[in-house]
């Protein structure tokens, strides 16, 4: 999960700043997978950090 979090800083991948006013700052969460090689033996652990779907308003 650091290396994750390390390599989203090293690319730049966000900016922050103020809400607008009357809006809320969706959610997130670190989703985890442990990716096999073909014979079943552990490749490696992956980590992403997902937006929560279920509070984002069309708009």
């Amino acid at each position: 999960m650091n290396v994750e979090l390390q390599a989203l800083a090293a690319n730049n991948t966000w900016h922050l700043t103020k809400l607008p006013p009357g809006k809320v700052a969706i959610g997130c969460r670190w989703v985890y997978r442990i990716k096999h090689k073909a014979d079943g033996t552990v490749e490696r652990y992956k980590a992403r950090l997902v937006a929560q779907g279920y509070t984002q308003q069309e708009g």
